[in-house]
């Protein structure tokens, strides 16, 4: 048993594993991870079982600390910065997090989320079979609610991780966000064949006001060609509604259940990161596909996480004095005149 201590959390970090799935008739959203390809990929590279629970970590960071024993660790998602006891980690790696170390998780140059597994079970009781949070309903994770300072985390099974950082060799999780895969509908038809051109064409801006539960984009606006309600349906994540000022919202993770406005467009499962990753003031492009490209870029992603998630040993190029000294590299005193 290990316990992982949270020293710091900003907003949106919250605990996610698969997703609450069966209830979206009942008004439950599914929640899960914005990045389910990082999500697996982290989790995969300590050998947890499919949709284990781990931390999904906002822009706003993250700091931990293991106690009682060492933990561990994997992170994959957006090119954060992190460090461990100030030492840079790559944005894609595993450790073992020990007791009185501290790993840090910062915003980075590029991507908008961090999956953090551990090696082990977060000790956290499942709502309705899932211990995904959703906060604006107050379901699953730590009573509802995002991750802060002060929460502990019990970790059953606790393993350690290898004696040095690995980073780790996932080239599926280089996915430049300029280009995004969609099935087109299934409402297509409320708009005429000029504008499921121009929503194709773009371009598209990320816009800051988008969170967990959708991706806000910014354009030209597309008009309907039958006005913009229909009658309330279910909605998927990748769901890309237009509601009646014309610019388009992708339904992410935490979305509601069901919704009115005309869906011109799905984004396909193995893009969702892909879009989620996108940092506010990002341009991008729509391009359609089949439904049968859609499910072999599925079948590809599955592919790629099949076999052992490589790993190769950090090669520092710079010691820090920190480095060094936490090495103890001096054993004895040495009389210079000898």
């Amino acid at each position: 048993m290990s316990l992982l201590r949270i020293d710091a959390a900003g907003p949106g970090t919250t605990l996610q594993d698969a997703g609450r799935h069966g209830y979206l008739r009942y008004g439950f959203t599914a929640a899960g991870p914005m990045d389910p390809l990082a999500h697996a990929t982290a989790n995969r590279a300590l050998d947890n079982p499919p949709g284990a629970p781990a931390i999904e970590v906002s822009l706003a960071g993250l700091a931990v600390s293991a106690e009682e024993a060492p933990l561990g660790v994997a992170l994959a998602g957006g090119e954060f910065r992190i460090a461990l006891d100030g030492e840079p980690v790559p944005p894609a790696a595993v450790l073992t997090l020990r007791p009185g170390s501290t790993l840090t998780v910062r915003a980075g140059r590029a991507g908008a989320w961090c999956t953090l597994a551990v090696a082990g079970r977060i000790d956290v009781p499942p709502v309705l079979g899932s211990v995904a949070t959703h906060t604006r309903s107050g379901v699953g994770g730590l009573n509802g609610r995002a991750l802060q300072a002060g929460d502990a985390l019990r970790i059953g099974e606790a393993r350690p991780g290898p004696g040095e950082v690995h980073a780790l060799v996932a080239p599926w999780l280089d996915r430049p966000p300029e280009e995004i895969r969609v099935v087109l509908g299934p409402q297509d038809d409320a708009f005429a064949a000029d504008q499921i051109a121009a929503f194709l064409a773009g371009p598209w801006t990320v816009t800051p006001r988008g969170d967990r539960m959708a991706c806000f984009l910014d354009g030209t606006p597309l008009t309907h060609a039958r006005g913009y309600n229909i009658v309330s349906d279910g909605i998927a994540m990748g769901a890309i509604q237009v509601p009646g000022e014309g610019r388009p919202i992708v339904l992410m993770a935490d979305r509601q259940s069901t919704g009115g406005y005309p869906k011109i467009a799905t984004v396909i499962g193995p893009d969702l990161g892909r879009l989620a990753q996108a940092q506010a003031g990002t341009r991008l492009r729509f391009r359609a596909v089949s439904v049968a490209e859609a499910v072999a870029a599925r079948r590809a992603e599955a592919e790629a996480l099949a076999p052992p998630v490589a790993r190769e040993p950090l090669v520092r190029s710079a010691f820090t004095p920190e480095f060094l000294l936490g090495r103890n590299l001096i054993g004895g005193v040495v009389d210079g005149a000898a």
